[in-house]
């Protein structure tokens, strides 16, 4: 129950909300959804005209292509499926991806299990047809749905089963298939219920009878059809490859199969060709016995992508999975001899290292149309040769359009790069401009050396940061920043900061052991001076830019971390001394410069998500989104909250420069109000009114992370969950201001 003196209101604000009321019914505008197509052509954020739609930041790819289908009858025409981000189909000029789930039903605010691929399926006979299977954890029912106009727009099925785009051998099989030769029958295979079957094109689905249901959370991983005749293999992971000759109803394990069948195609012939997670790791199955085909000389893991060529049952190629570096083989008679394909890289994404190409591989493919041509898709792009019979093959990125990236945070500070990004796995970007690749990855390399850390052996891999977790600047000193992040896999945490506005960067002098560091707060004029909460552990204070620490007395252990999206520590908007962060129903506040907290006697209501900010400029102010627990307003460093009552809940929360001159900063919600209406607000009056700037329906998808620029009133930026970063301007003349 929130205490009595928590709703504490001032004689000033009740004067400015009677004139609010005024204007309000005087106007008849209080509430407006503004979807405006243009802008004044003297708006430009670093050359680039900003319209005032969402529109994505551009990264290119950045995440998991778990999948790539081609049409066999129509060029150009390609999907690609993701763990985390949807699907897209390719425009007809082959230059563009374009988003084809974003207008699917919505999850919860802070989870959206529709963005999770599980599986896509083409009619190899009508190129307008396309099914997905959607789910991104098996924790929650997945669907598929069924479009007949190329993603344009879907019809769902009645099929509820647990799925896992997001989840182990995401880049292997193919669950989800259309028989060639009756477009009405379907098969999915799902990863904790057995075979289930279609006869209607997808719309309702039975489980067919006596299937095997494995144990392993992977099932049915690879579904593979006949081209000619009425016969179709399915392989559950872990146990072996079965047969149907009635097209799905009844099934035969194969005697001798492959256990861990990645991924299956049947050639022109009726060769049935398998890649393996176990030895052997290739295999084809000719009359009625399986074959091992692997490629000799050398020594593998696993093999994952595997292709035919369309037009000769002899031709095939194959890559490793698993792994980074993979390795690409080419055979011209059916596996018993091989070719290993040496690549060269021809990169329109300037940031994208070397390294990573065919890192962990989902796909490799024949193009249908021009089967010299060959199409790969691995953890962070599209890959495209023109020619794949070279020995040494030139592959181009292909993923103008994709933007699938995971965000961890933003910052727009009020000078110096327009935005700054912390990612999972890619670690961040330096944004130059909105509309073009960045240049480099991330904050790699940017002159200093981790071996100053006297860290030895492979916990780290030179500069590189795989996460970055948080980002802030000292707000009268904004060329200076601070970082932290990870080398996630290598289990290895560390901090940076930078004194040229993010170009350079030096790591602090000494590294706090076995701790990971997940939000930071500079003081506001002192940028030596900041705090760093921890994962399950104290918070940590430093007063020289990272040369010694000091632990945090008052404040609970920090939050679980590192897949974490709450901001509960922030820096006063003026003072030097006065930090504030929120835990567990509770707020905190510091006036020693973050040595030692005091818990304030005030209970708010406890969520899951929250964000705490304050006002730059503006002594004592705060803002606190509790989700489903509301919004909440401080302007004495929390000695002291309103509720504001016209939101009912707030999921995010960011403060902006004013919108217009004399006008206090700009608030901005993402959540709903009492009216029921829910989607993106600005308050201009210190939150006594809320007008709406975006449905909900029409905002991105998974959006983690809010945040409003300091340089150009009215720009917010989105953050998400695997669709990237998203940003739109809000002119001052869309908005009811006060008179």
């Amino acid at each position: 129950m929130m205490a009595t003196k928590i709703i504490k209101v001032r004689l000033r604000y009740l004067a400015i909300i009677a004139i609010a009321a005024i204007i309000a019914i005087a106007s008849h505008v209080w509430w407006l959804d503004a979807e405006p197509t243009q802008i004044a052509s003297d708006v430009k954020l670093n050359s680039t005209a900003i319209s005032s739609d969402w529109h994505p930041v551009t990264i290119g790819g950045g995440g998991y292509i778990t999948g790539l289908y081609l049409h066999p009858q129509e060029a150009d025409l390609m999907y690609v499926r993701t763990d985390n981000g949807g699907f897209y189909r390719s425009s007809r000029d082959r230059q563009q991806w374009q988003p084809i789930t974003d207008s699917l039903p919505r999850g919860d605010w802070d989870y959206d299990h529709n963005s999770g691929g599980e599986s896509l399926a083409l009619d190899p006979q009508n190129p307008e047809l396309v099914y997905i299977a959607v789910g991104k954890y098996s924790e929650f029912p997945g669907t598929v749905y069924k479009s007949e106009d190329r993603g344009a727009n879907w019809q769902k099925s009645d099929l509820s089963v647990p799925m896992g785009g997001d989840e182990d051998k995401r880049w292997a099989g193919n669950r989800l298939v259309v028989s060639p030769l009756d477009p009405d029958l379907l098969l999915f295979g799902s990863r904790h219920d057995g075979l289930w079957r279609s006869q209607d094109g997808g719309i309702s689905w039975t489980q067919v009878a006596g299937f095997p249901i494995a144990e392993n959370k992977i099932g049915v991983l690879a579904i593979a059809f006949d081209p000619k005749q009425e016969l179709v293999y399915a392989s559950v992971y872990g146990d072996g490859v079965y047969q149907s000759l009635d097209r799905g109803i009844t099934w035969q394990k194969l005697i001798d199969s492959p256990r861990e069948v990645m991924q299956m195609a049947v050639a022109r012939d009726g060769v049935l060709y398998a890649t393996n997670n176990s030895s052997p790791q290739v295999n084809k199955y000719v009359d009625n016995r399986w074959l091992e085909i692997s490629p000799r000389g050398f020594v593998h893991d696993t093999f994952n992508g595997l292709s035919l060529h369309p037009e000769d049952a002899a031709t095939l190629i194959v890559s490793e999975g698993e792994k980074g570096k993979a390795r690409i083989f080419y055979s011209e008679d059916g596996g018993t001899t091989w070719q290993k394909k040496g690549s060269t890289l021809q990169k329109t994404i300037p940031w994208l290292a070397k390294e990573f190409f065919n890192d962990h591989p989902s796909t490799i493919a024949f193009d249908p149309q021009q089967p010299q041509r060959v199409w790969l898709t691995d953890w962070f792009s599209v890959w495209r040769t023109d020619d794949i019979n070279r020995k040494t093959v030139t592959w181009t990125n292909q993923v103008r359009g994709i933007e699938q990236t995971v965000l961890f945070n933003l910052i727009s500070p009020p000078e110096g790069a327009i935005l700054l990004s912390g990612l999972a796995d890619q670690g961040g970007f330096y944004h130059h401009d909105l509309h073009d690749f960045p240049q480099r990855l991330g904050f790699q390399r940017q002159g200093f050396n981790l071996s100053k850390l006297n860290l030895t052996g492979d916990r780290y891999l030179d500069s590189y940061f795989q996460d970055v977790f948080d980002l802030a600047y000292c707000l009268n000193s904004p060329q200076h920043l601070v970082r932290v992040g990870a080398q996630r896999w290598r289990d290895t945490y560390f901090g940076v900061t930078s004194d040229d506005a993010g170009l350079t960067w030096q790591p602090w002098t000494k590294i706090p052991d076995n701790k990971i560091f997940m939000r930071v707060a500079i003081s506001p004029t002192n940028p030596q001076h900041f705090v760093v909460t921890t994962s399950e552990d104290k918070p940590i204070l430093t007063r020289d830019g990272g040369k010694t620490w000091t632990e945090v007395t008052g404040l609970p252990d920090g939050e679980i971390g590192p897949w974490n999206w709450n901001q509960p520590l922030a820096a006063d908007g003026v003072r030097d001394d006065y930090f504030y962060y929120y835990g567990k129903g509770k707020v905190y506040r510091s006036s020693d410069g973050g040595l030692s907290f005091q818990e304030s006697d005030l209970d708010f209501p406890q969520d899951t998500r929250h964000v705490l900010t304050t006002v730059p400029g503006v002594a004592g102010e705060i803002w606190l989104s509790l989700d489903t627990g509301g919004l909440y307003h401080s302007i004495d460093g929390g000695i002291s909250f309103e509720k504001v009552e016209l939101v009912e809940r707030a999921h995010l929360v960011t403060v902006g420069t004013p919108i217009a001159s004399e006008l206090p900063h700009s608030i901005y919600v993402y959540g709903t109000l009492k009216n029921g209406k829910s989607g993106l607000f600005i308050s201009v009056d210190s939150g006594l009114s809320w007008q709406q700037i975006n449905r909900q329906s029409r905002m991105p998808r998974s959006i983690k992370v809010l945040v409003a620029s300091l340089q150009q009133p009215g720009l917010i930026f989105a953050g998400t969950d695997g669709r990237g970063i998203h940003y739109r301007l809000i002119k001052a003349s869309q908005i009811d201001l006060p008179q």
